[in-house]
């Protein structure tokens, strides 16, 4: 160790990397520090990549990349994830779902049922169908989404719309709400992390 720097060397390693569910969440920019709330819980549960969207209704300022990223660390250090999220800037919708993998499912919250039809399935219904695989978790703005936002996500073939209770939740609530179950239902939620000695493991 050096004035200007220092080296190291790793002498064993502890746990090995492995790879969690691929889950992408979609979600638009939020206010007041309910965004950087957001990237903390969502890398908690364990999501695999952030990516915000701008909707019709979405009014929030565009923020800090690199506060987000910090937050993400630091949730990833707390909880002893050994990978942190991909956070991509904010993307007009249409132009997410014009570029969405055909073969991912893309899982919408919808706030409301439709005024005619069949409401949607609940989301634990959803989820047992595409246990383990990759997915895609959508949430709206304050304000939800549009008619014609809705119409244009139901016709499409990888589009699942679900229902998350019948309470109108907030944004980050109905995203966290969201991820919680997939990853109980589809993803690694049945699994524990190793036993480690009760003077280095924190609360997660």
């Amino acid at each position: 160790i050096g004035r200007s720097g220092g080296s190291a060397v790793a002498e064993r390693q502890l746990r090995p990397q492995s790879a969690g569910p691929d889950i992408r969440l979609l979600v638009p920019p939020l206010k007041r520090g309910r965004m950087e709330w957001l990237v903390e819980k969502a890398t908690e549960l364990g999501v695999a990549e952030i990516q915000l969207i701008l909707t019709i209704h979405t009014d929030a300022q565009r923020p800090k990349a690199d506060k987000l990223a910090i937050h993400a660390v630091e949730a990833a250090q707390q909880c002893e994830r050994l990978d942190v999220p991909a956070l991509h800037p904010p993307v007009p919708l249409p132009e997410v779902l014009a570029a969405w993998p055909a073969g991912r499912p893309l899982v919408v919250a919808a706030e409301r049922a439709p005024a005619s039809g069949p409401p949607p399935p609940g989301l634990a219904e959803v989820a047992r169908q595409h246990s383990c695989g990759p997915a895609g978790l959508l949430v709206g703005p304050e304000g939800g989404f549009t008619v014609s936002e809705l119409d244009d996500l139901r016709d499409l073939p990888f589009v699942a719309l679900v229902g998350l209770g019948p309470r109108i939740l907030r944004a980050e609530t109905a995203a966290l709400a969201a991820l919680a179950c997939w990853q109980c239902l589809a993803g690694d939620g049945s699994v524990s992390p190793p036993l480690r000695s009760l003077v280095t493991t924190g609360a997660c």
